[in-house]
């Protein structure tokens, strides 16, 4: 909104400072800035609401330790961080822009059905929640407006050589020339094009290229027409793992979102060079044109996690509930397929597919041992892993630390993939 405003008036009336707004880099740091603000100073005041309405985490009995000290904390302290993206977002984002359509979209209905769940579970008093089936079906909503969206929509194009798209036969929707830099040599004049692909980035394979037209080939001869038959449900499987993943990550005081900051940070990194022709260009990856704007989701969504882990970490004076942790997981899945990096999720998100597989295989497990031998054994102390970790006496705030530092490392390998071939 801000920018439509400053870019008028430095149009028109050429006021000084007002061209900052121009910059995506300027955005996105104000962006982050009032995220904070907001998450840390009005989150305060939300927090105070959420006790005065009584809104209190009810704790199972697991056998841990200090869990008990828990019961009656706030709950549905995501409210806190839709907010705190959502407004900086509709401030300093273009709102024309898909991809922040798409994100604000996904961000608000995912929130509303972790909202949903803590309603039911808070005030009915029911701790099942909303029924799995509506959050599924929620879930896969939202995976197919996704899906429909990348496929269909003009705006959502990718840059390759215009000899690559004629050799593939892709749809070009338009074509230009270009000088790109070479290492060591002279620059070089290619013809590049704008065209409609499914093609995503796939690490440590030649070029990091993957066109899931290639699956479709092997059950279709016309691969353009019925590659939305696999397109989709991928899109819909890691929309749903991941929130799910995320959901199950919020464990212990300050962990889903720590995690969750880094792997904002790092999304809003890919965002910002695939959204640069000249960096883009240097690393010899995919140009995504108006993917620059994620940078100011990402700020915004980075600002929010750190925001509320002001109020989160240990002793946690408010838990996300399913309000949050559905949400952030959400915006995990839908960025990574926006900017074409869902298939360096099982890295980026380590953490979360760590704690999810061990929720897994320990009930993989328990059955198996018990049809054979009639007495279930576990792998694990308890699951998901970080319960493992506090069963053997490690505390909560020092898991949730090594969790955060496992996840920089990831973060950093997940950025490396970027030039290993």
């Amino acid at each position: 909104m801000l920018y439509y405003i400053f870019d008028f008036l430095d149009k028109w009336y050429d006021i000084p400072g007002a061209g900052l707004f121009q910059y995506i880099t300027f955005r996105s740091a104000a962006a982050i800035i009032l995220s904070l603000v907001i998450s840390m100073i009005f989150g305060k005041r939300i927090i105070r609401s959420l006790k005065n309405l009584q809104v209190g985490e009810t704790v199972r009995e697991l056998g841990l330790e200090g869990q008990k000290e828990k019961e009656g904390t706030p709950t549905m302290g995501g409210l806190i961080i839709i907010l705190s993206i959502v407004l900086p977002c509709l401030l300093f984002a273009k709102l024309d822009n898909i991809y922040i359509i798409v994100m604000l979209v996904t961000t608000v209905w995912l929130g509303l059905i972790g909202f949903a769940d803590d309603y039911i579970k808070v005030f009915k008093k029911d701790k099942a929640g909303l029924k799995g089936i509506f959050k599924v079906v929620g879930q896969v909503l939202i995976g197919i407006f996704i899906g429909v969206v990348m496929l269909m929509h003009n705006d959502i194009v990718v840059r390759v050589p215009a000899e690559y798209a004629k050799v593939h036969q892709m749809e070009i929707k338009k074509s230009y020339r270009v000088v790109v830099p070479q290492v060591n040599q002279e620059p070089k004049v290619m013809e590049m094009a704008y065209v409609k692909t499914t093609l995503t980035n796939i690490p440590f394979l030649k070029n990091n290229s993957f066109d899931y037209e290639q699956i479709t080939h092997l059950f279709f001869d016309n691969a353009k027409t019925w590659v939305w038959i696999f397109f989709i449900p991928i899109v819909i499987f890691i929309v749903t793992a991941v929130s799910n993943a995320a959901n199950l990550t919020d464990g212990l005081d300050g962990l889903a979102a720590g995690v969750s900051a880094i792997i904002g940070a790092t999304l809003g990194i890919l965002a910002y060079v695939s959204g640069n022709t000249i960096i883009a260009d240097y690393l010899n990856i995919f140009y995504l044109p108006n993917t620059g704007e994620l940078v100011i989701f990402a700020g915004c969504f980075f600002g929010a996690c750190i925001g509320f882990l002001w109020h989160n970490s240990f002793p946690a004076r408010v838990f996300m509930g399913d309000t949050g942790s559905l949400a952030i997981g959400g915006i995990i899945a839908a960025m990574a397929i926006l900017l074409r990096k869902e298939l360096l999720i099982p890295i980026l998100c380590g953490i979360f597919l760590v704690e999810n597989l061990s929720v897994m295989l320990q009930v993989a497990y328990f059955k198996y041992t018990k049809k054979k031998y009639g007495e279930g054994r576990r792998i694990f102390r308890m699951s998901p892993l970080h319960h493992h970790y506090q069963k053997g006496g490690m505390h909560e705030a020092k898991i949730a630390v090594r969790f955060w530092i496992v996840g920089i490392m990831l973060a950093i390998l997940t950025i490396l993939t970027l030039k290993v071939r």
